[in-house]
């Protein structure tokens, strides 16, 4: 009887348990019903109160036209700046010019006491003696050839020869020019006169401003080898920005771009001239170079700048808000997208360029989903684990 009893009590002990463990596992699915917790499958649920505060987009293809926003550096116009070598090797005797100085072309930089002046002007004499001295013997033989009293082959070497001195002669004057030697004193030169000192000077190849002097007087100069100044025309620079993969379809040949600097507060507007073939290894960026006329010269060589490029072509794609766009903790982004029943699911999407306040979206989105465009934030905090 005992033994009964005992068998009877542990039957019922069981059943309540069991509808303690029902009731409790009916409790957990109403609350996460109505109080918004994560689900297994990574969804959020909401309750209608909480919904209320939930903003959504349905998404459609749309026209645009990508705008890059990056920052660039500040360099000389390649095509109007050349950095000049020393022709010839000696001491420095004089400068002429400083930094910030308004250059033509040809005109003097500094002079310099070299002995390879000396050599190129005894070169020409003896090789201007050596032209009219075949000049003279190439008229005569004309005179004796139009007589019959030489033969025709000497007349030929006659005329061989003179040509061979003035080709001597020319080259005489090449190189004395190479060294920098004015026009004036070889025309004093050529006229048998005599030329002051055994100075040479280096000479502006190009107009513009001297922007760097790289010599002192009485500095040792290596020819071809020694920097001596640099003259670049400030009226254009060349900016070079930063591009990465992203946005790279966006920066093409002819596109226009506007550059902005704390500087000025004036906008500068340029060009994408040229788009280079190889990625930075460091940076993964690719560097586009923006032609751009330097109003007063602000823009200086290696100034940060921040760089908008416009492209020309408009295309078709699926945009969202700036606001719908959350970062993971590996810095990877997603969003929320509507499942139905008040439930929104974590998507990871790729980005594309930013176009105003919305980015494009190049994978992980279809036309037609609902995007979260306010509220996103709260889902993240609501699905943390």
């Amino acid at each position: 009887m005992t033994g009964s009893i005992a068998r009877r009590s542990m039957f019922m002990l069981a059943v309540l348990g069991l509808a303690g463990c029902s009731h409790g596992a009916d409790a957990r699915e109403a609350a996460d019903a109505a109080g918004g917790g994560a689900r297994p499958d990574g969804m959020v649920a909401l309750d209608s109160a909480q919904r209320r505060q939930i903003r959504t987009e349905t998404l459609a293809p749309s026209a645009f036209t990508a705008s890059i926003v990056t920052t660039g550096t500040v360099a000389f116009n390649g095509d109007r700046s050349t950095q000049v070598l020393a022709p010839i090797s000696g001491p420095v005797s004089h400068i002429f010019v400083s930094p910030g100085a308004e250059v033509g072309r040809g005109q003097a930089l500094a002079r310099v006491a070299s002995p390879d002046f000396a050599v190129a002007v005894a070169d020409f004499r003896k090789a201007e003696a050596s032209w009219r001295n075949a000049q003279r013997i190439a008229t005569l033989d004309e005179q004796l050839f139009a007589n019959d009293a030489i033969a025709r082959r000497d007349l030929d070497q006659a005329r061989t020869d003179l040509a061979g001195a003035a080709a001597d002669r020319d080259a005489a004057i090449s190189q004395m020019q190479s060294l920098g030697v004015d026009s004036a004193s070889i025309a004093a030169l050529r006229e048998g006169r005599t030329v002051s000192g055994a100075e040479a000077a280096i000479r502006a190849p190009i107009a513009g401003t001297l922007v760097e002097r790289l010599i002192t007087p009485g500095q040792l100069l290596q020819a071809g080898t020694t920097p001596c100044f640099t003259i670049a025309d400030l009226s254009t620079v060349w900016v070079l920005a930063n591009v990465f993969e992203s946005d790279l379809a966006a920066a093409a040949k002819g596109e226009a771009a506007v550059v902005t600097t704390d500087a000025s507060p004036d906008s500068f507007p340029g060009r994408v001239d040229y788009v280079a073939a190889l990625v930075d290894p460091a940076t993964k960026a690719t560097a586009v170079r923006i032609l751009v006329p330097n109003r007063g010269h602000v823009l200086k060589r290696d100034m940060l700048v921040r760089v908008t490029i416009h492209a020309l072509r408009a295309r078709t794609g699926l945009l969202v808000p700036v606001s719908a766009v959350l970062r993971d903790d590996e810095n990877l982004p997603f969003v929320f997208v509507a499942r139905g029943g008040g439930s929104y699911a974590r998507q990871r999407v790729d980005l594309g360029g930013r176009v105003g306040d919305r980015y494009e979206i190049t994978s992980g989105l279809l036309a037609g989903a609902r995007v979260v465009t306010e509220g996103a934030l709260f889902l993240d905090g609501a699905g943390a684990p």
